[in-house]
């Protein structure tokens, strides 16, 4: 049995600690996500601003340089001869030194195309514009004097349009921004361009991808950043040359700040998903032989559109930010989070079992100890109701001698008298004896001596008591018994010696046992009304703690019994105590 018990126990506290880690791993699992995806989120926030920031910055920046475009085409134009024929590339190539820009091509317009007609770059002679798309339509509206409706990108100013930041179509290496200027006083139009190098530049000190390879290198968990085209992703745009050769269009290209090297097959589909539902989308995945968590963020342009556009040349006023960062620094937390909750784990698992080693070894001390006590409790009675058993035998020659000179004297009151107190010694200690609980017994005679030595009159009466089968309630039923006669020996000797007494009934049927206990009580109707079963509560003013009656009614409420008390006459006070066999 205690082996028995000792298994129950283990496996109990087995399973508890489990149960325990699997509910607390996945719980810290999901805690560690939803604060990395929060992390990441107010990052992404601080990201995008500081994005924005940039950009306009850098669109501003560039937008001033086509201002000065214009300035350099109105001083290029009071430099050199309005007639395209007297002006020689030596005039254009010193020019542009004095002005500080890479190029200065003149444009003629023919009966059919606006060609590259003067530059001071030679490559750029005798080229054709007429492929060129939006850029000859522009062309043709300033050289009608017209406001340029195409705004493809562009910057449009009095006879002056610029458009962005593109890779050249003469030289595929190279990027520039170009300006076109006419006002009708020349027959050609004025068309300065600066290199790249200089927003380049701009933005490597101050723009937007200083910032997102700072970002990258300062956090643990990021892997990579950037911003996406969501109109051309994830192959850009691209067109031949007149040479045959391919060009991608650097305002459609797919990533416009960052890198793009760690890819997922769905990337695609959730960046179209995020920017045309405008909400924010999470993967996770392996990527590169990692285990990856990446956002894609929809990020508007307010009032304006980025220079940036789709495959049809129109002006995008979105773009999607994403974030790609390493799952496997979640992972590691989660690792060594776990690591030190298996070391508590493993500590308290210790503790607890060493807890319930010394539970088990105090309760089985506790129910020896009781077993002992009842035990030396019942040896006790039976070696005193031997005795007595023996002094009756012993007596017995003298009782039937008194009994015979008594009847020899014809003294009839005093043989009656005599016989009656005999016979009643002997009834109490049949009584006794009938009682089928040896423990009970032991109790109840314990109990008689006790009432004899107070001088009070103590009734008992067993009807059916069959209590041999009642195993572990035996205890229990001990304890009820005894401290409801203690309670009433203590109550009836308040009084003198004639008006103590205290009557005790225990019946037993097949389905309870019931114990009726009653004694003389003063104010029994008030008394009865008070919280006698409450625990510390009591009466006796002489260091009583008030736990008798507290403890029948907590054996009685286990047991799935009942209590009740109440004043049958207003001298009397009854207890009555039923307990389900």
């Amino acid at each position: 049995m205690q082996r028995n018990l000792w298994l129950i126990a283990i496996g109990v506290i087995i399973t508890l600690v489990l149960i325990n880690n699997t509910v607390y791993y996945f719980l810290t699992k999901a805690t560690l996500e939803e604060g990395h995806r929060q992390e990441l989120l107010t990052l992404a926030n601080q990201i995008e601003i500081a994005v924005e920031q940039s950009r306009m910055g850098a669109e501003h920046y560039e937008e001033q340089i086509g201002r000065e475009l214009r300035t350099a085409s109105i001083a290029a134009q009071y430099a050199l001869d309005p007639d395209v024929e007297k002006v020689n590339a030596e005039q254009l190539q010193e020019l542009s030194k004095k002005l500080d820009i890479a190029h200065i091509t003149l444009l003629k317009k023919t009966a059919d195309d606006i060609v590259l007609y003067r530059s001071s770059d030679e490559s750029q002679l005798g080229k054709s514009t007429k492929s060129w798309d939006p850029w000859h339509k522009v062309f043709q509206q300033l050289f009608a004097q017209e406001a340029v409706k195409e705004e493809w990108l562009g910057q449009t100013m009095q006879n002056f349009w610029s458009g962005p930041f593109e890779v050249s179509s003469t030289e595929l290496d190279k990027v520039y921004k170009w300006g076109y200027y006419y006002d009708g006083t020349t027959n050609y139009l004025i068309d300065p361009y600066v290199k790249f190098a200089n927003l380049d530049e701009y933005n490597r000190i101050t723009g937007a991808e200083r910032l997102i390879s700072e970002l990258e290198s300062n956090s643990d968990s990021i892997l990579e950043i950037a911003a996406i085209n969501p109109a051309t992703f994830p192959d850009g745009v691209w067109t031949l040359t007149d040479e045959g050769k391919e060009k991608e269009h650097l305002v459609q290209r797919p990533v416009i700040y960052g890198n793009y090297t760690v890819k997922s097959d769905r990337d695609e589909e959730l960046v179209r998903k995020a920017y045309r539902n405008h909400e924010i989308v999470t993967l996770e995945d392996k990527a590169g032989g990692k285990h990856i968590y990446k956002l894609f963020i929809p990020v508007y342009v307010k009032d304006k559109g980025i220079k940036i556009s789709d495959e049809y040349g129109k002006q995008l006023d979105s773009y999607v930010l994403t974030i790609a960062s390493d799952y496997e620094v979640i992972q590691r937390k989660l690792d060594n989070q776990f690591l030190n909750l298996g070391l508590i784990i493993l500590f308290l698992s210790i503790a607890s079992v060493m807890i319930a080693y010394v539970a088990l070894r105090y309760y089985k001390y506790t129910r020896e100890k009781a077993v002992q006590v009842a035990q030396e409790t019942y040896t006790e009675e039976i070696n005193s109701l031997f005795h007595s058993i023996k002094a009756q035998r012993h007596d017995f020659l003298n009782h039937v001698q008194t009994i015979h000179s008594l009847a020899e004297l014809n003294k009839q009151k005093e043989l009656v008298a005599y016989t009656k107190e005999l016979t009643g010694e002997i009834r109490s200690i049949n009584e006794y004896i009938n009682i089928g609980n040896p423990a009970i017994a032991a109790l109840i005679r314990s109990k008689i001596s006790q009432a004899e030595s107070y001088r009070i009159r103590f009734e008992c009466s067993f009807n059916g008591l069959e209590l041999q089968g009642m195993g572990g309630k035996t205890l229990d039923m001990n304890r009820i018994l005894g401290n409801l006669i203690d309670n009433a020996f203590d109550e009836v000797l308040k009084y003198e010696e004639s008006l103590r007494e205290v009557e005790l009934i225990v019946t037993q049927s097949k389905q309870v046992v019931e114990i009726i206990i009653s004694n003389r009580c003063l104010d029994a109707e008030l008394q009865a009304r008070k919280p006698l079963f409450k625990a510390g509560f009591s009466t006796k003013q002489d260091g009583h703690q008030g736990l008798g009656l507290s403890i029948v009614k907590s054996i009685a409420d286990r047991c799935k019994g009942e209590v009740a008390m109440d004043a049958p006459a207003p001298d009397q006070i009854k207890f009555t105590v039923r307990i389900p066999l």
